[in-house]
């Protein structure tokens, strides 16, 4: 039985061009939860016709609350986390996942509003020395499951950079970016269809990828923006603060990369 997990965020979904329009009071806010129904509706159908056989999905931006179930795909499974884990109740019976509506990790150029977690508080992300973001996090938590991470879609610099750290991943780019809240969108039409063959084309290709799985143990390193906001890992055991904005600590983990 083949099983596919679709993560989501909204940063990366298609017709969202402006920054502004993924603020819950904006007035384009319905809009965006309707692309971002529509790309991940495509990402399950792709994945049937590339041969799945179940199809689970996470409403990931901001923790959930995006979906409008009504909008679903009814062949598709909803993630309501009974676990209360935040990545759900993917585990080693899926054979993949997809990640639909990524964004570029924190000081990603020409990235739709990049980030990595916070874009307020954290400046860069590392595990083992190499800078990651949202993606790789992802993937590393799949990769404790040994699923790979097989299909992206998001704006161009996304694309870029999961052809940097996946071997073999399918990407739809749906949008570039212009500046950071600024970017110039393909047509729907053609981003639905680019996600959908996307889908299909990693399904049917699921076990030439390998998951992601960095060296254990693990060094995790955070730069924030100020001191102040590292101060909070000052009685936390386990991490070590390295300067004003910066600390680390050594995970074991793949679900154990943040402090």
């Amino acid at each position: 039985m083949k099983k596919i997990y679709i993560h989501t965020d909204l940063e990366g979904i298609s017709g969202i061009d402006k920054g502004e329009m993924i603020k819950p009071d904006s007035p384009e806010h319905r809009y965006c939860i309707e692309r971002l129904m529509t790309d991940v509706n495509a990402a399950v159908d792709g994945a049937f016709l590339g041969g799945a056989d179940h199809v689970t999905v996470l409403d990931s931006h901001g923790g959930g609350g995006n979906f409008d179930l009504s909008l679903l795909d009814k062949r598709a499974e909803i993630d309501t986390k009974p676990n209360k884990k935040w990545w759900g109740i993917l585990d080693g019976s899926y054979s993949g996942s997809f990640f639909i509506g990524a964004h570029g990790m924190a000081g990603t150029l020409h990235g739709f509003l990049d980030h990595t977690q916070d874009s307020t508080r954290i400046y860069n992300y590392y595990v083992n020395g190499r800078k990651m973001g949202e993606l790789a996090q992802w993937a590393m938590v799949c990769g404790h499951y040994d699923v790979p991470l097989i299909m992206m879609s998001g704006d161009t610099a996304a694309v870029s950079e999961a052809a940097q750290f996946f071997a073999g991943i399918e990407t739809a780019a749906v949008k570039t970016g212009i500046s950071r809240t600024r970017a110039k969108l393909v047509s729907n039409d053609e981003a639905v269809e680019k996600i959908r063959s996307a889908a299909k084309i990693a399904v049917e290709k699921t076990e030439k990828i390998n998951p992601f799985k960095p060296l254990l143990p693990m060094e995790v390193k955070i730069e924030f923006t100020r001191a102040d906001y590292c101060d909070y890992i000052e009685n936390m055991p386990d991490v070590e603060r390295l300067d004003a904005r910066a600390a680390r600590m050594i995970s074991q983990s793949y679900q154990n990369f943040w402090f």
